[in-house]
């Protein structure tokens, strides 16, 4: 029999491919969160539809909760950030801050632990990625060999966190997601949650950057 591994599946291309990169070693389950973000419809939406794509199982956690907390503009009202310059940390690092929820990723991956042990699985799988890491520490291979650390003293089965694009940038996730023709078009990466990606959001241009550096054609729609 497969091992077995909870998927956290946010809808981005980054869990994406992290999931399909490891859905022939594990029989795997996808957890997608609705935290009141404002694009949890859509993320919904998009991994039930790629869940169905890879075979998968696939659930919605509900942690309404975490997103009363308040104080980032994804889950409050306020004009989402648009850097100018995706290289530029400094600035980044203020439209980190002003989309940061507390505690996500401390959260989520818990909550996928938890599943894990009960379903008897050896696995979470998470999309964190090096580009991102940047500006967002919860997604770095310093976050994720503590958190590891911790899992082995804190699980009886000794769960552990993977994540097999850590190392790589946006660009590099898109070649790798090409290389085994991975359906990109069942992705959603927009802060927005509109029907169309904004394009203009950090998430979406992070995504169409990829797309272009990678020589890629990207099927996404963008508003602008």
């Amino acid at each position: 029999m497969m091992r077995k591994a909870i998927s956290i599946l946010s809808s981005g291309m980054d869990s994406g491919v992290s999931t399909a990169l490891l859905s022939r070693e594990y029989d795997i389950s996808a957890i997608t969160f609705d935290y009141g973000q404002r694009s949890a419809q859509m993320e919904v939406r998009y991994a039930r539809k790629l869940s169905e794509y890879l075979g998968i199982e696939h659930g919605v956690i509900e942690l309404p909760w975490l997103g009363e907390l308040g104080g980032s503009v994804l889950t409050d009202e306020g004009e989402l950030p648009s850097p100018g310059d995706l290289d530029d940390v400094e600035e980044c690092l203020e439209t980190a801050r002003k989309v940061w929820v507390p505690g996500r990723n401390i959260v989520f991956t818990s909550v996928g632990v938890s599943f894990a042990e009960a379903m008897e699985a050896d696995a979470v799988i998470v999309g964190w990625d090096r580009e991102e890491a940047a500006t967002f520490p919860d997604n770095s291979r310093e976050f994720l060999e503590a958190f590891n650390s911790l899992l082995g003293i804190g699980t009886i089965r000794g769960v552990r966190v993977i994540a097999p694009v850590i190392d790589m940038t946006k660009k590099e996730i898109v070649e790798a997601g090409m290389e085994m023709d991975f359906p990109f078009e069942l992705t959603y990466s927009c802060y927005t949650g509109e029907d169309v990606h904004c394009g203009v959001c950090e998430s979406c241009l992070r995504r169409r950057r990829a797309f272009e550096l990678a020589g890629a054609e990207d099927p996404t729609e963008y508003r602008e």
